[in-house]
C-alpha cells in the first residue's frame, strides 16, 4: 500500500533509515538516540502486510537500549509506544489517501 508505505517513512523521518524494502514492505530504522536522553536509544521495524488501507495491515515493532556502563543494554519498552506509532503511521495514511482523491 503506496500510503501506508509513504505515511510510514514520513512519521519515521526523524530516525535514520537502515533499510527499506518497499517491495516487501518493510523498514528497518538504525539505532535513534534523542538529544534530551542520551543515555536511551530507540530502532523500530515497519512491517506492511497488506495491500489495504486497515489497521491490521500495519505492525510496528519498537527496541529500546539503555546505556549501563559503557555499554548499552536491552530494555524494556512500553507497550503503548509501538501502538502510538501505528495510530500515527495510518492516520498519516488515511489524510494521504484523502488527499489523492
Amino acid at each position: 500500500n503506496s500510503f501506508l508505505w509513504r505515511a510510514s517513512l514520513e512519521t519515521l523521518n526523524f530516525m535514520p533509515l537502515d533499510s527499506a524494502d518497499p517491495f516487501g514492505g518493510v523498514i528497518v530504522t538504525d539505532w535513534y538516540a534523542n538529544p534530551r536522553v542520551p543515555n536511551e536509544r530507540l530502532k523500530a521495524n515497519v512491517y506492511i502486510l497488506d495491500t489495504q488501507l486497515r489497521a491490521d495491515a500495519l505492525k510496528v515493532t519498537v527496541f529500546k537500549q539503555v546505556n549501563a556502563g559503557g555499554g548499552w543494554a536491552d530494555a524494556p519498552v512500553d507497550a503503548d509506544t509501538a501502538r502510538q506509532i501505528e495510530n500515527s503511521i495510518l492516520t498519516r495514511a488515511r489524510e494521504l489517501f484523502i488527499a489523492s482523491n
